[in-house]
């Protein structure tokens, strides 16, 4: 059993990856329905939660039906972390997370995300200022370096630990690579086999299929893997993940109605939490996702990305049905 302080969490955990402008509480909706353990929220900036801004007020928002969930925060002044966690424990999630692992130069240039791997002794201090701050327990997601000169996740795993926190997923990149290249997941294998080490490791990085899981699974030797990328359009990986472990079995992709069912209930979620008209606007990105591989769909996709009406992209939903009844993925 995998245990973030009292959090069980399963077996072998599968965890949502916090990821900007996607992993908002409708897409954890989805997640969550479709097999996911753990999700975490969209990073929210520590200087925004101070000054109450309302975008990133809006970031903790979390529901009953997503538990557990984690709430993710960055930036690069310790006092401002230290208050952000407060705010944060005070929107009751079950685990506050420090993002260390960001690589957009807005974040990363300025000292916070991947930024801090430039400074280890400065992440040491700051996180262990958060885990004194709050009484819920505190995780990191981080990378394995700045670049590949500046790769020490070993040490950054021990000493993080030594100061209190209770789980780590790791991206198996460098910040310079960003996105692109192999993850190197065989660093998370020595951490695994560092007699230390005692807290949950996650792997992150590349993890697309279920075969690819089983096989990074038994390979690293991780207690769970955490998943981005490959969830946009389909959260249904977490459900297919779990059954070829338990029978070595492929599920069938979804087929065209099981897509339109969690479009629809995805744009639900999304329109009862922020309303009819930012609610329709945010949905936009995934409709391509949810409709990869299907030919001629731009027609329809551009009619979803420019009506403004909840009627209107559920008829266009329905049209897809049945225009493509036959079509299989």
């Amino acid at each position: 059993m995998v245990k973030i302080g009292n959090l069980e969490l399963g077996d072998f955990p599968l965890l949502l990856a916090p990821m900007e402008d996607v992993s908002d509480p409708p897409f954890r909706a989805v997640c969550k329905a479709n097999g996911a353990d753990l999700m975490y929220t969209e990073f929210i900036s520590s200087e925004g939660l101070i000054r109450d801004a309302a975008k990133s007020v809006q970031k903790l928002d979390i529901f009953d039906y997503e538990r557990p969930v984690g709430i993710q925060i960055f930036g690069n002044e310790i006092e401002s972390m230290r208050e952000a966690a407060a705010i944060v424990e005070a929107a009751r999630p079950d685990i506050l997370d420090i993002n260390y692992g960001c690589p957009v130069n807005k974040v990363a240039c300025k000292g916070a995300g991947a930024g801090i791997l430039l400074d280890i002794d400065k992440m040491v201090s700051m996180t262990a200022e958060i885990v004194k701050a709050v009484n819920i327990p505190v995780t990191v997601k981080t990378r394995l370096g700045w670049d590949e000169n500046t790769i020490r996740i070993n040490e950054v795993v021990e000493r993080l630990q030594d100061i209190g926190i209770q789980a780590i997923s790791i991206h198996a990149r460098t910040r310079k690579q960003m996105y692109k290249g192999t993850a190197d997941w065989s660093y998370l294998a020595k951490i695994k086999e560092n007699p230390r080490i005692n807290i949950p490791v996650f792997g992150n990085g590349d993890i697309d299929s279920a075969e690819k899981a089983l096989e990074y699974r038994n390979k690293y030797g991780i207690d769970g893997i955490m998943i981005g990328r490959a969830t946009i359009g389909y959260p249904w990986i977490f459900n297919e993940i779990k059954h070829y472990f338990a029978t070595g079995e492929l599920l069938p992709p979804p087929d065209l109605e099981e897509r339109i069912k969690v479009t629809k209930k995805h744009l639900d979620f999304s329109v009862e939490w922020k309303g009819e008209k930012l609610g329709i606007l945010e949905m936009r990105r995934h409709y391509t996702n949810y409709f990869r591989g299907m030919p001629n769909f731009k027609a329809y996709r551009t009619q979803m990305v420019t009506t403004e009406s909840y009627a209107e992209v559920c008829t266009i939903l329905d049209q897809v049905g049945e225009v493509y009844a036959d079509f299989q993925f």
